[in-house]
């Protein structure tokens, strides 16, 4: 079925969409929520588990912090390593493998992507919460980073959104309406479903809850609920804040990564989001900061100074947002959910020989790396491994590994139907949990495998509505296996025990066990003191790799070097093509001279 054959026989079951979601209604009669709310749906990006005040960090961030004091404070909260995996279940409630984004599509391979289910956009096997609010009386309404497609038929306005503002790719400048990588000709912004140019005052943050509150107030008059999902840039590469922001942080992170994933550790511990005796684990990827030049520690520091400041400026926002709701009349019956897409950002982008080419494209494209201009209109900042894996202290790793500092991120759901604010839940939860959780709190009904008469996939989370009610304290049972895989890095979730094996060169392509509830901090392996439960889970994963039609990566698979590939098949740059062409030569050069001087050796 094509997509606009789809769309006909989406508004033919309409009618009946609408009396099912009802009669679901009318079940529910005399529940916390008689009337439906609004709910707000904040995406931070490459947010890590300790960025926000009430997950122990340094970092400012009232708003988000009004909103934990008012919910719950998930401690053990689970995406995909990476942002469109993430996106894909978010929406859906389906499995990444199953919806179309098992990866990044700048990051799939073209072995993989001869697939129907590994093309990277959002199939039209699955149904968003989007479309199931609108058919069910919500206004839906989006602004904010999309990444699940770009064609027409992909687009979030086609995909249950009323109004929308979507930044189609991994991500873009948050000053000005331009590329941050040369893999894309231009950033892709959409409104509506139409190429738009972004206003000269923009600013990421600002411009998205600006777009947010114009919606809402649009059609504030009718009485009709409303699902707003707002899905930040902040803080993907490129990092930019408002220097006054900044320098709020100036001189906080002089002491180095391994002082602040310390500090933030103790801090974690003392509002009781993890066990009293987590430890650290070591990662490989962490610099010595005191081999620095003082120069280097110099620049470091400010480049998080950034950093932070980009997630200050971002709760600034979010508090115009809480603002608005509430001198409207709007405020007291709202859902708010925050969350991050998954782990901070890991990756030095201007190092080794990419960051030769980068240098010569930024030049080109208005970017620089200054010290006295970090952050402001024109930089690019990125804060690498080390800063990286402070970000998600106590975990370890960050983004697209399947170890806890790549997948458990912050969660905050607020609202009235919260039996205890202010407390702390340490269930596992995971990120196909959230559709579902989302549709009950609308009183809307998820889809069985078929919706407005075609087969869709149905969805595999649980909702996470009884532990917000106080009438449950798990999501999964202790038997129930959860699997999960993105670019060859795995994991498997069990009760409180998960498998997880991470790629080369920073993991060590074998698979570990560890007590993820107790050891958070996956310092402590149990493959070899747990054998029988090892191998029941590696079982269990290889059911799950089965069932959700997971492709195994081809040898010597790197997803840094396939987004330069990705770059030259869909990008093509005469520069970018002589530097690699230079590249080459010079390496076939250096291997032939080498191969010679050892005959000369071996002749004597």
């Amino acid at each position: 079925m094509n997509p606009e054959q789809a769309d006909t026989m989406h508004h033919r079951g309409l009618f009946a969409a609408l009396m099912g979601s009802m009669l679901f209604a009318s079940s529910v009669a005399g529940s916390a929520h008689a009337e439906p709310p609004n709910i707000v749906l904040i995406l931070a990006d490459d947010l890590g588990f300790s960025d926000t005040a009430p997950y122990g960090s340094e970092i400012s961030t009232p708003s988000i912090s009004a909103l934990a004091a008012q919910g719950v404070t998930f401690s053990n909260h689970h995406m995909a390593a990476s942002c469109a995996p993430t996106r894909g279940m978010l929406l859906t409630g389906v499995d990444s493998h199953l919806n179309g984004v098992p990866n990044i599509p700048e990051s799939i391979p073209p072995v993989q992507a001869e697939h129907a289910n590994y093309r990277g956009t959002l199939n039209h096997n699955v149904v968003t919460i989007a479309t199931l609010l609108k058919d069910a009386g919500y206004h839906t309404y989006m602004a904010g980073k999309w990444h699940l497609g770009k064609a027409p038929d992909l687009l979030p306005s086609r995909r249950g959104f009323e109004r929308t503002i979507a930044m189609a790719d991994t991500g873009a400048d948050n000053w000005d309406q331009k590329p941050y990588l040369p893999m894309y000709k231009k950033a892709n912004w959409f409104g509506d479903g139409k190429e738009i140019d972004l206003p000269e005052d923009f600013y990421s943050s600002k411009f998205f809850i600006d777009k947010t509150i114009e919606f809402i107030e649009s059609n504030r008059t009718d009485d009709k609920p409303f699902f707003s999902y707002v899905p930040f840039q902040a803080v993907h590469i490129p990092v930019q804040a408002p220097a006054e922001y900044t320098e709020k942080y100036l001189g906080k992170y002089d002491e180095g990564w391994t002082a602040l994933r310390e500090r933030r550790l103790a801090s974690v511990k003392a509002l009781g989001l993890v066990p009293s005796d987590t430890a650290l684990a070591t990662v490989s990827s962490t610099a010595d900061w005191d081999a620095l030049t003082d120069e280097e520690r110099k620049y470091k520091s400010k480049e998080m100074a950034v950093y932070a400041g980009m997630i200050d400026a971002m709760d600034h926002h979010i508090g115009r947002l809480v603002t608005y709701l509430k001198e409207t009349g709007q405020y007291d019956n709202t859902v708010f959910i925050f969350t991050s897409d998954n782990g901070p950002e890991g990756s030095e982008a201007v190092t080794g020989l990419r960051g030769v080419y980068l240098r010569m494209w930024f030049a080109t494209h208005d970017y620089n790396l200054d010290y006295e201009t970090l952050g402001t209109r024109g930089s690019f900042v990125d804060i690498g491994p080390s800063f990286g894996s402070a970000a998600a202290s106590p975990l370890a790793y960050y983004k697209f590994f399947a170890h806890e500092g790549g997948m458990r991120v912050p969660m905050i759901i607020a609202g009235n139907m919260v039996a205890s604010a202010g407390s702390v839940s340490s269930a596992f939860t995971y990120v196909t949990d959230l559709a579902p959780t989302i549709l009950e709190i609308a009183n809307v009904k998820p889809p069985r495998g078929s919706y407005a008469g075609r087969e869709v996939h149905p969805i595999s989370g649980k909702s996470l509505v009884p532990l917000l009610t106080g009438n449950a304290e798990r999501a999964h049972g202790p038997d129930e296996a959860i699997g999960y895989e993105l670019g060859g890095n795995a994991a498997l979730f069990k009760g409180d025990y998960k498998i997880v094996k991470d790629r080369g060169p920073v993991g060590d392509d074998a698979w570990h066990l560890f007590n993820f509830l107790k050891d958070p901090g996956e310092t402590t392996d149990l493959k070899e003191a747990l054998p029988d439960l090892f191998a029941e889970m590696m079982e269990d994963y290889r059911i799950y790799a089965r069932n959700q039609q997971v492709l195994p990566v081809p040898d010597g698979y790197d997803q840094r070097r396939e987004v330069v590939f990705y770059t030259i098949r869909n990008n093509p740059n005469p520069v970018l093509l002589s530097v690699v062409a230079g590249l080459a030569m010079a390496i076939v050069f250096f291997l032939w001279h080498a191969v010679r001087a050892l005959r000369r050796r071996l002749v004597r």
